[in-house]
């Protein structure tokens, strides 16, 4: 058993600084390559900055997360999603044994696969214990971020979260090729009670002087812009998107978070 800090993740019995919606789940869902894991971590940053006791939960089973959103030696224990998801029972001391946290953060628990494993590594699982997971999640944290994968029709996991969360943010770049993937995975999810009025639309990734009014009159309403930055796409590239973000370019995608968070989880 782990011995958890105090004043961490696991001790709810904090001051809150404002009003907020407790143990509510948010999944990120988009188009591959929409920034969906870089906006999720951003959120779970912002969320765990305001001592929110937040877990960020990394679906991707083929190319997994974990070892992408900061380096190997931030985390100070080295745990994966697998042993919770292939569990006869999933219960709140198992989530704990396999929950990753940073040195550097109290507030933030994370749960992923591990570099070099795959949808395959453990023993199958089903979406009652996919929906058992969340549910504990639910009532160990304040706030869940979900990083879904693209790939709704293979990823169990991913497609519960899209089903069982209170709201989601629905990613696509400024291209028609993105629009088009989402377009064809959406009625895969109408046959499930799929609930389009809890979607946030958001075009991510927005170039200067990209078309973004013609990609808002094809999406229809779009809740969010966030615009490109290079310093995201640089930290994305050194593995460590969990990283402050301080030059000018990440300005206005950092207000753009603040605004999605206060949007979605506070009163």
């Amino acid at each position: 058993m782990l011995n958890f800090k105090k004043k961490t993740i696991f001790n709810k019995n904090l001051v809150e600084e404002e009003s907020y919606f407790s143990n509510k789940v948010l999944a990120v869902w988009g188009s591959p390559s929409s920034g969906k894991t870089t906006v999720a971590c951003q959120i779970a940053k912002y969320l765990s900055s305001k001592k929110k006791n937040v877990l960020l939960l990394l679906c991707d089973m083929t190319a997994p997360m974990l070892p992408c959103i900061c380096p190997k030696n931030m985390y100070e224990s080295n745990h994966s999603l697998g042993s919770i998801i292939a569990g006869i029972k999933i219960t709140e001391n198992l989530v704990k044994q396999n929950l990753n946290l940073l040195k550097n953060n109290n507030y933030l628990g994370i749960l992923g696969l591990l570099k070099g494993e795959n949808e395959y590594f453990y023993p199958s699982y089903n979406d009652k214990q996919a929906k058992e997971l969340i549910n504990i999640l639910r009532e160990m944290f304040d706030c869940v971020i979900i990083d879904c994968s693209s790939y709704i029709v293979n990823d169990i996991l991913s497609a519960v979260s899209l089903m069982e969360s209170d709201d989601v943010l629905r990613l696509v770049n400024c291209d028609l090729k993105s629009i088009s993937y989402l377009s064809s995975q959406l009625p895969l999810l109408k046959d499930n009670k799929w609930d389009s009025e809890k979607q946030y639309k958001i075009a991510n990734n927005i170039k200067t002087n990209q078309a973004s009014e013609m990609i808002e009159e094809v999406m229809g309403n779009v809740a969010f812009k966030l615009p490109y930055s290079q310093e995201i796409e640089n930290l994305w590239l050194e593995g460590n998107i969990l990283k402050d973000l301080c030059l000018k370019d990440s300005r206005v995608f950092k207000k753009e978070i603040e605004k999605i968070c206060k949007e979605v989880f506070y009163c």
